[in-house]
């Protein structure tokens, strides 16, 4: 159990914070930015279900998402070393991946087919899930750039997860508008 009694500390005044397994990076470290926008995502999903209240199985799905999240932010916090770990360390597993595929293949059986590319509007619910998209896409490709670094690893079922994460986030948000009925779909050169 996480337990935080002081809120601040001032370590990170310098301008470096600690990994979960101990060493310091700094703020702009590749690593730190992955995580930071893992925890992004987090948020903006949090704001979105402000507004799925109307759709149980979704803000379900969207709670166990969450926690993923917190899972994957420590997974990132905690490279692996190569050393024998004081801990089990916290990681992603294939499980999740697969819940999330199921839950996609779960909303995605109701959605009227696609006729054109989706705009990020309709409904509160899409309109931060489309975001909460964007951003997990920002997140994958800090971890892609992270696993792509000679000095640096990344799990396969991490980079999976935050894949399908924001495949999930996509067809999350056609449900939120109405199981797709009410997608505002781009109209290719409209404004010329």
């Amino acid at each position: 159990m996480v337990k935080l009694n002081k809120i601040y500390t001032r370590t990170g005044d310098d301008g470096t914070t600690a990994l979960v397994s101990g060493p310091r990076r700094t703020k702009h470290d590749l690593r730190v930015e992955a995580y930071g926008t893992v925890d992004e995502t987090n948020s903006a999903i949090g704001v979105a279900r402000l507004h799925t209240a109307d759709l149980p199985d979704l803000d379900a799905m969207l709670a166990l998402i969450q926690n993923d999240l917190f899972d994957l932010g420590a997974d990132l916090a905690t490279p692996e070393t190569g050393e024998p770990p004081a801990y089990e360390p916290l990681r992603i597993v294939e499980s999740q991946v697969d819940r999330l595929e199921q839950d996609i293949d779960r909303l995605n059986a109701d959605l009227q087919p696609l006729k054109s590319f989706v705009l990020p509007a309709g409904s509160p619910a899409a309109a931060h899930l489309h975001l909460a998209r964007t951003i997990a896409r920002r997140a994958e490709r800090l971890m892609v750039a992270l696993a792509r670094s000679k000095t640096e690893t990344v799990s396969a079922a991490a980079l999976k997860y935050v894949n399908r994460l924001s495949d999930f986030l996509f067809v999350a948000a056609r449900h939120a508008n109405d199981s797709g009925r009410a997608d505002v779909l781009w109209v290719p050169g409209k404004s010329r």
